[in-house]
């Protein structure tokens, strides 16, 4: 399982490098395409869908490498279990929220789907498709954080600490 997870996240990396990606191609197509005279209809709107991407696909990787923000001045205060309570009781809460979003995300490319709710552009494209980035990229981050939630209930270092010797718990 762990080595799922592992590929997993990085997967979920590699999906936000490709969307920054696809970004830097559609720019360079508008910008080209100022030279020239020359539109790509929905380049407006792709960039957008891959800005979603980037940035949903990157959440879960980053957490899982310890390189999200983390508002320590509280946390940093407490040792041992009182430390590692916290820690436990705010993984539970991003759990809670990041859940809360993935539902209401999937219910969304849901009605999308259903509705065949389309992009304003000229391009009319799917909205179900950049909204599915989105729904996978916060679903994968609530995996991320429920995994890093058994970490942290069976005694190891959360990944996202930078002073998670502090939290050791002891017996």
């Amino acid at each position: 399982m762990r080595r799922f997870l592992d590929l997993l996240y990085e997967a979920s990396g590699w999906a936000a490098g490709l969307s920054m990606m696809m970004i830097l191609v559609v720019t360079m197509l508008q910008v080209l395409g100022g030279f020239t005279d020359i539109y790509v209809r929905g380049t407006d709107a792709y960039a957008g869908f891959a800005m979603a991407g980037a940035s949903f696909f990157a959440l879960a990787s980053t957490l899982k490498r310890g390189e999200h923000i983390r508002v320590t001045l509280i946390i940093q205060r407490f040792k041992g279990q009182a430390r590692r309570w916290i820690e436990i009781w705010c993984l539970g809460a991003s759990i809670f929220l990041s859940g809360f979003f993935a539902w209401y995300a999937w219910d969304m490319v849901y009605w999308s789907y259903e509705f065949d709710s389309r992009s304003d552009a000229m391009d009319a494209s799917p909205l179900w498709i950049p909204q599915s980035m989105m729904a996978l990229g916060v679903t994968i981050l609530l995996v991320a954080f429920v995994d890093e939630l058994v970490q942290v209930l069976q005694g190891r270092d959360p990944s996202a600490s930078d002073l998670s010797a502090d939290m050791q718990h002891t017996e």
